[in-house]
């Protein structure tokens, strides 16, 4: 299932909700990346604007690109990953407890995919908000129990989870 998903690559992120999709119940429609390293070995983490932990890039699906596309987008321009999609992670629901949606994080229904990292930039769009990271399995794990859907969408991954 790779997929090349050659897009620009503006080095400014988009922001607002006017373009985003949301699905039959009004949640909001997310598409993200796990993106891992060619050998499998480790995982690129971002973190958070909101909370300052660390997550795995995601972010609304809009009206003008495949989820495939948001997704590839999302780790551009959180993380200045260049991806190519390797296999489709399925939907994972919210798992969020009501107390912890907000205005600005919604009840929300993800799309992951599971990507290798080609190349990873010097500069990217939310270079100035954002730290990234590579660690394996066992770190990356513990810091996403909180975000139980994104501890899923690692879980679905096929990177090594020895290390």
């Amino acid at each position: 299932m790779t997929q090349d998903l050659s897009v620009d690559r503006p080095m400014e992120a988009r922001t607002g909700r006017e373009n985003q999709r949301y699905g039959s119940q009004g949640e909001r429609l997310v598409a993200g990346i796990v993106p891992l390293s060619k050998d499998r070995k480790n995982v690129l983490l971002i973190q958070s604007m909101r909370r300052g932990g660390w997550v795995i890039p995601k972010g609304g699906w809009e009206v003008d690109e495949t989820v495939e596309q948001a997704a590839c987008r999302e780790a551009w321009e959180e993380s200045g990953a260049i991806c190519k999609i390797q296999a489709d992670l399925g939907k994972i629901p919210e798992k969020r407890k009501p107390e912890q949606l907000t205005t600005q994080a919604p009840k929300a229904a993800y799309h992951f995919f599971e990507a290798t990292v080609d190349e990873v930039k010097e500069e990217w769009p939310e270079k100035h908000k954002r730290k990234r990271r590579w660690m394996g399995y066992k770190e990356a794990i513990v810091l996403l129990k909180d975000r139980p859907e994104l501890a899923e969408a690692l879980n679905r991954s096929s990177i090594d989870k020895e290390l």
